[in-house]
């Protein structure tokens, strides 16, 4: 009987992408006699999907191996095993880092990727996998430095491109971001999520015509994807053309019908044209989607005040200003009230 395991175990230590693949699906659909499931080839996918950058394919996985406890014990001591045997081996320590990461121990999976870096320098996976662990615990100049050098490792690794230029869009710097997304575009142009990133920073840039360019290839690209419908309807907005921001939210919801704050938006418009019961009920189906959505609450409390309805319309002014992560909002919604003559809680 071929044995599959060892077959995908030595082509991941070798970093053989595609046979340690072959082997983990083969192994998959031959367990062991006397298992009825064996979570480790799913674990050996997830990983091989997580250094291809295929991270929808290593979500789905992610379910079938690490969610369990007793899958995750039985991946720990095999994982370990290999390390153990294999300590020499960059790729023994880069698998167990992104075990540790997964199964909620990320500060431990730090020194498997610093591991990693020192027994193979060249490996542009470990830096970025490392830089996440940085970001997620908001050490951003730290995540930084890892993207840029898995970047200058391998300038043609898009998903580390994408998250350097993320994280210093994050910090502002768009001058910097911007031609990561660039390049990320050159190394895959046929990637929606690439043109939607690059049109984002070209909107907090100002230059709103090169912004809706990129939009609209993103749409052409994917006509599916909601978030990049209403983030046009915006860009539309802040152009005064409120008849195709209207059309991108509604384009927003065939592509997700409950998609909250393409609602939200709705409500909005339909609140500057005084179609109150409109905008009451799109604000509705929005907290529908999330009961947490401030744009709705605000909505439906501007609601309430144009009623008369002052108590009604102070309970959601509340709400609001519970969930405005942004400090602009919450400051004119507590100036509203101030000129109004009343106080939120």
């Amino acid at each position: 009987m071929i044995d599959y395991q060892t077959q995908c175990e030595t082509a991941l230590l070798e970093g053989q992408w595609d046979q340690a693949q072959q082997a983990a699906l083969a192994w998959a659909r031959h367990p062991v006699s006397g298992t009825d499931r064996d979570p480790k080839p799913q674990f050996a996918l997830n990983v091989i999907h997580l250094l291809r950058g295929e991270f929808a394919e290593a979500w789905n996985t992610h379910s079938k191996c690490l969610q369990e406890p007793e899958d995750i014990a039985q991946i720990k001591a095999w994982i370990e095993g290999i390390v153990m045997q294999q300590s020499e081996r960059a790729n023994a320590h880069l698998v167990m880092g992104l075990f540790l990461a997964q199964s909620g121990q990320s500060e431990q999976s730090i020194a498997c990727y610093k591991k990693a870096i020192n027994l193979e320098p060249e490996s542009a996976h470990p830096h970025y996998f490392l830089a996440q662990i940085h970001e997620r615990a908001n050490h951003l100049e730290m995540a930084i430095k890892e993207y840029r050098e898995a970047v200058q490792l391998d300038p043609s690794y898009a998903p580390a491109r994408t998250n350097l230029g993320v994280s210093y869009q994050e910090q502002g710097r768009l001058e910097m971001a911007i031609p990561q997304y660039r390049e990320v575009i050159k190394l895959h142009p046929n990637d929606p999520v690439a043109h939607a990133n690059l049109a984002c920073a070209l909107v907090e840039q100002g230059k709103l015509e090169p912004a809706l360019q990129s939009y609209k290839e993103a749409l052409r690209l994917n006509p599916m994807d909601a978030a990049v419908h209403l983030a046009l309807g915006g860009l539309y907005e802040t152009r005064g053309r409120l008849d195709l921001a209207q059309k991108a939210y509604d384009a927003a919801l065939i592509a997700d019908p409950n998609f909250g704050p393409a609602h939200s938006a709705i409500g909005w418009l339909a609140l500057g044209k005084q179609q109150m019961q409109a905008a009451y009920e799109s604000f509705n189906r929005a907290l529908k989607s999330n009961a947490e959505d401030p744009r709705a609450y605000h909505g439906i409390a501007e609601y309430y005040s144009h009623k008369g309805k002052r108590e009604s319309a102070m309970e959601n002014f509340t709400n609001a200003l519970k969930y405005y992560k942004d400090p602009e909002m919450k400051n004119a919604i507590l100036n509203q009230l101030f000129q109004e003559g009343q106080m939120a809680d």
